[in-house]
């Protein structure tokens, strides 16, 4: 497709040393040039083959003999740029990969930029804006709520979400136009009653889409998870139990932990990032002050916080202390070490964090607990991906865009503004609505959605 630039290419499998590896060419000399890097052993010219078949044969650089492999061709416009794709796989070698890329360099092909494969697919119609987001987000999805977050969003959910509200824009912005421009005919009367309901409507959707937006992001990157509490409570062996091993030092010696330990687990299908905190006390110890400085930080910028309070004492005023520091936070609060006598004043702390939590943090049975725990209070379970989602900040900035065009139309016509001035805010919403999905983004967007992409997709 050469409207939109060369015919490229660039290895689409990662750098390292497997089975095979793969080398995709792109544009409107895709054939000619595998052509010139790729024998079938059938004799069949790779120019004559239809779309969607393979064929085996052996690779060359300059004429020289490199390596045997398979090729896939794909005919435009059914492919996944919506161009001519050849696809040649060879052993996964380093150095032999890139002797293939070299060949096809040599061959005619220029090197693929960084998301040049999906962005050709955007530019060609064969997906909207936020799929190809979506696409990096699949790459780098973790868990299972992130992958299947994202699937949804590559399906076409955010876009069909996005053609909705654009369209109930468009609907109030078209009876307008018709109105002022036809007072005449039989068009119906723009009244103030039919604009509040039309932009109500439109207000509640992009709300919606708003509000949501924590829980998309928490399940795209990662739960941002806090173990705090006092020294000697039993945050590392929580750490521990949540990761499934041996990650944090577990000792009867308070202040054990002067570092924050951070590490990645995987419950109940979300991708939880944990931070096992330096116990947050007074101390004179210097490295130990430092340990507790970056606790309170993890502690500020946390998704969910894991309160831990030991249950074989009563409550101290280190305990107390944590009380303030957990004001407007979503927290679990755990009372530790069950298994012993009861000391702590559990009414005190349900005062405080309403539903309190109990485990003995070394039963194997804990880290369910937890996890369920931690689904339950950010609402992940009743969280509706189909319905489609703003997964990141481009995309909430234009949603707040539009909010904010939307909020003035409304205020306007409580205001009693003419109507075509109301129309200014309205198409100003229209806009960001598509630049969301990509219907009228810059250049300039684009290129700042495709700078996260690897080379090769």
């Amino acid at each position: 497709m050469s409207k939109f630039g060369e015919t490229v290419c660039a290895i689409a499998t990662p750098p390292a040393v497997g089975g095979i590896s793969v080398v995709r060419i792109s544009g409107e000399r895709a054939f000619d040039i595998a052509a010139k890097v790729f024998k079938p052993v059938s004799g069949k010219k790779i120019t004559e083959m239809r779309g969607y078949t393979a064929a085996y044969g052996q690779i060359y650089d300059d004429g020289k003999y490199i390596d045997d492999g398979v090729i896939l061709v794909f005919r435009a416009p059914h492919s996944y740029t919506g161009e001519d794709v050849c696809e040649i796989s060879c052993h996964g070698g380093i150095y032999v990969t890139r002797r293939l890329l070299t060949a096809c360099l040599k061959a005619g092909a220029g090197p693929a930029g960084a998301g040049e494969f999906t962005k050709r697919a955007l530019l060609n119609g064969k997906m909207s804006l936020t799929q190809a987001e979506a696409v990096a987000d699949i790459i780098s999805a973790q868990g299972e709520q992130s992958l299947a977050c994202s699937n949804v969003q590559r399906e076409g959910a955010l876009f069909r979400r996005a053609e909705k509200i654009s369209e109930m824009i468009l609907e109030i912005s078209a009876q307008i136009s018709a109105w002022i421009d036809y007072p005449d005919d039989d068009t119906p009367a723009v009244t103030e009653e039919w604009l509040v309901e039309k932009i109500t409507a439109v207000k509640s959707e992009l709300d919606e889409l708003l509000a949501d937006y924590d829980t998309g992001r928490i399940i795209r990157e990662g739960i941002s998870c806090a173990i705090v509490g006092k020294p000697n409570v039993g945050k590392s062996t929580i750490m521990n139990a949540l990761l499934g091993h041996r990650r944090s030092i577990v000792s009867d010696i308070a202040g054990t932990t002067r570092d924050v330990v951070e590490e990645t687990a995987n419950i109940e299908g979300a991708v939880l990032r944990l931070c096992d905190c330096a116990g947050i006390r007074e101390t004179e110890d210097e490295v130990e002050k430092i340990g507790v400085e970056l606790a309170l930080e993890k502690l500020r910028n946390a998704d969910i916080v894991l309160a831990v309070f030991d249950g074989s004492t009563e409550l101290s005023d280190e305990d107390r202390r944590l009380f303030g520091l957990l004001k407007n936070k979503k927290i679990v609060a755990l009372v530790n070490k069950s298994d012993l006598e009861t000391k702590l004043d559990f009414e005190e702390l349900k005062s405080r964090f309403g539903e309190v939590v109990q485990i003995t943090a070394k039963d194997e049975k804990s880290a369910e607990i937890l996890g369920r725990e931690i689904i339950k209070r950010l609402n992940l379970a009743n969280f509706n991906a189909d319905a489609g989602f703003i997964a990141n900040e481009r995309q909430r900035a234009c949603v707040l865009r539009a909010a904010d065009e939307v909020n003035e139309a409304s205020l306007a016509v409580r205001l009693g503004v003419t109507p075509d001035a109301i129309g200014v805010s309205l198409e100003q919403a229209l806009d960001a609505i598509y630049e969301l999905s990509g219907k009228s983004a810059s250049e300039e967007v684009i290129a700042g959605v495709f700078e996260r992409f690897c080379v090769g997709k």
